[in-house]
Parts: C-alpha cells; structure tokens; sequence
C-alpha cells in the first residue's frame, strides 16, 4: 500500500494511547472514563480538514448508528454505557472504506478479549488484584476489544491490503 493509502488511518493511531487507556481503565474498574471518548471525539475533530466533506456526513451516521444499537445493547445489559460512547467515538476515525473489516477485527478481539479476561480470572495473581473486572460474577470488560480493535485495524488493513 502506498503512503497516501494509508493517510487514513492516522488517526487511529494517533489515539492508540487513548485505546489503551480505555482497555486498562474498563479492565481495572469497569468503567471508561467519558474524558477518553471525548479525546477521541477531539481527534476526529481535528483530523476533519483531511476528510472529503462527503465523508463526514457517513462517519457521523455510522457513529450514530452504532450509538442507537449500543443503547439497544445497553438497554438489555449487553454494552456498558462506556463502552457505547467509546465504541461510537471511535467509529468516528474508522474510514469507511474499511468499516466491514473493522467490524471483523471487532469481532475477533471480543473473542480474543473473553479468552484473556477469563483466563487471567483463573491466574491467582490477577484474581488477588482487586481490579473489578476479575472478581466472580462480573461483566465482560467490553473496552479491552474495542481498544483492541481499534489498534488492530491498521495492521489487519496493512497485513491484508485492504481498505
């Protein structure tokens, strides 16, 4: 892929660290921090200039969207509250071009994600931490695969030539 290919996703990895932070925050204490969204909200708004007018019209529907499913989500105790506002910010930088990858990558870091919370459930040390994600009967930490997703997403599209 040539450099003006991947111009795009700047902005995703300009947020890696917020990515980061969300998952560690989500794992720790099962929140995310509504600062981190709107870090993320600020990026895409300073990342706006490089965007096709066109495309920010579909970059704000598609956030919408995923904000009106994740409220559905979080209606029946699928989603936590952060992790809708978080998921919804960040599909803000998800070109669109790559949305269907995004949502496999997505897909494979819930799994991954559920793999690892549960088996750090089962290391004593993890489960002697206190972090509210690793005590019995508690939720997913949702945030540890959207922060996932969003710094795998670059690669997956780099590794497949996709986007």
């Amino acid at each position: 892929m040539s450099s003006a290919e991947l111009l795009p996703y700047v902005p995703l990895v300009a947020v890696a660290p917020v990515m980061l932070a969300a998952g560690w925050f989500d794992l720790r204490f099962l929140r995310i921090p509504n600062v981190l969204s709107l870090m993320v909200v600020a990026a895409f708004v300073l990342f706006c200039l490089a965007y096709p007018p066109g495309d920010l019209v579909w970059r704000l529907a598609v956030a919408a969207g995923v904000f009106a499913l994740g409220f559905v989500a979080y209606y029946f105790r699928a989603f936590g509250a952060g992790d809708v506002k978080f998921l919804s910010a960040l599909m803000l930088l998800v070109p669109l071009e790559s949305l269907a990858l995004f949502a496999n990558v997505f897909s494979l870091s819930m799994l991954a994600g559920i793999a690892v919370v549960l088996t750090m459930k089962r290391i004593p040390v993890f489960a002697r931490t206190g972090w509210a994600s690793m005590r019995p009967g508690r939720h997913f930490p949702m945030g540890v695969s959207i922060g996932l997703a969003g710094l795998l997403h670059p690669i997956a599209v780099v590794a497949l030539g996709a986007g």
